[in-house]
């Protein structure tokens, strides 16, 4: 099934999510990686309401308030921080690689988008810069709000009724080296 939202995502609109699905994006979409996660993390409060908010494992390259690149960054190194993400509200996190170490912590409430890696050029093309939030932590590193517009196709990975595409590609895996 193919899935167009507009943020804030609701409740509902992240209930419709199945593995496989297919997502494209528009309206308001927040980046962070590790610095930022572990603010989150900290309790510490942000300077953005991510209630309904799509939050992307993404270290931009942006010169001149244009964005060049927005691949996405290797989800599993912020996995840890799952929880703390979708307790603030976050429905959907986009990212490459999943979030297998807390991917529990989505059930009920949020869903994983796997987006392409090596795809940041063709990113930039849907996503265009609103503000940085957090500027002291840099660049890669800063909160930054980006303006989605029709940005995907992202894959539902992890859905939030348990289906998780990485946990079955293991399954299989594993099966297959039986035989």
């Amino acid at each position: 099934m193919e899935h167009r939202l507009r943020t804030p995502i609701s409740q509902e609109e992240v209930a419709a999510l199945r593995v496989g699905d297919l997502v494209w994006i528009s309206g308001t979409v927040y980046t962070a990686r590790d610095r930022v996660h572990a603010l989150l993390a900290s309790g510490e409060e942000l300077p953005v309401d991510l209630a309904g908010a799509v939050l992307y494992h993404c270290g931009p390259l942006i010169r001149d308030g244009i964005v060049l690149s927005a691949g996405p960054t290797t989800s599993g190194r912020v996995g840890r921080f799952t929880r703390d993400v979708v307790d603030r509200g976050v429905r959907l996190i986009v990212g490459k690689g999943g979030i297998s170490e807390d991917a529990e912590a989505l059930r009920g409430r949020a869903a994983y988008l796997a987006y392409p890696g090596g795809c940041g050029a063709l990113a930039a093309r849907y996503l265009s810069v609103r503000r940085l939030h957090l500027p002291d932590l840099g660049m890669a590193e800063g909160l930054w709000e980006l303006e989605a517009q029709g940005w995907g196709p992202m894959v539902v990975a992890i859905d939030p009724h348990g289906g998780d595409l990485y946990r079955e590609a293991k399954r299989s895996a594993k099966r297959s080296s039986k035989i």
